[in-house]
């Protein structure tokens, strides 16, 4: 099984702090782990269209601002039977071993709206501080879903070298 993903690092600044929001995935089949809103695109669905459909899915938010979207390109109109899109994303990712194999890419994003309770197989979406992940992170990192231990430490090592936060 090789699969495509689509994942939100969702900020906002919360009286001069940094937090984001973060999830645990609730799947029938799995433990619970703490996770980024994000899943799966669907076959011939943009980065851009699986973000916003994705995180509204599991947490309810409405995506309002996407870093990167502003680099985005298509071919669209230049040949009706063949299109792509770029863009940049905040970073990407790819299994290098693992029970399947995967690749996706993180983008940082703003959103807004109300945070449900339960969404798409995850529960608790909340707002976290920076220093509450990075301490989380430290505490247990298996704690963690696979795919977003990397994608989080590389997020912490940008806030780190960028704005100089954390210790």
């Amino acid at each position: 099984m090789f699969l495509v993903n689509s994942r939100a690092i969702i900020e906002r600044t919360h009286n001069g702090i940094i937090e984001i929001v973060v999830q645990t995935r609730n799947k029938p089949d799995g433990p619970e782990r703490i996770e980024l809103p994000g899943g799966r695109i669907e076959q011939y669905e943009s980065f851009v269209k699986a973000l916003i459909r994705e995180v509204k899915e599991e947490t309810g938010l409405d995506v309002v601002e996407i870093e990167g979207e502003d680099t985005r390109i298509d071919t669209i109109g230049i040949d009706p039977s063949f299109e792509v899109e770029c863009i940049q994303p905040f970073g990407a990712y790819q299994t290098i071993k693992g029970p399947f194999d995967s690749v996706g890419v993180y983008f940082r994003c703003k959103a807004q709206g109300n945070l449900l309770i339960s969404g798409d197989e995850t529960k608790n979406p909340k707002w976290i501080t920076v220093d509450e992940l990075n301490q989380l992170m430290n505490d247990d990192p298996l704690q963690f879903s696979d795919v977003d231990r990397a994608g989080i430490l590389f997020y912490l090592k940008y806030l780190k070298r960028e704005y100089h936060l954390l210790k």
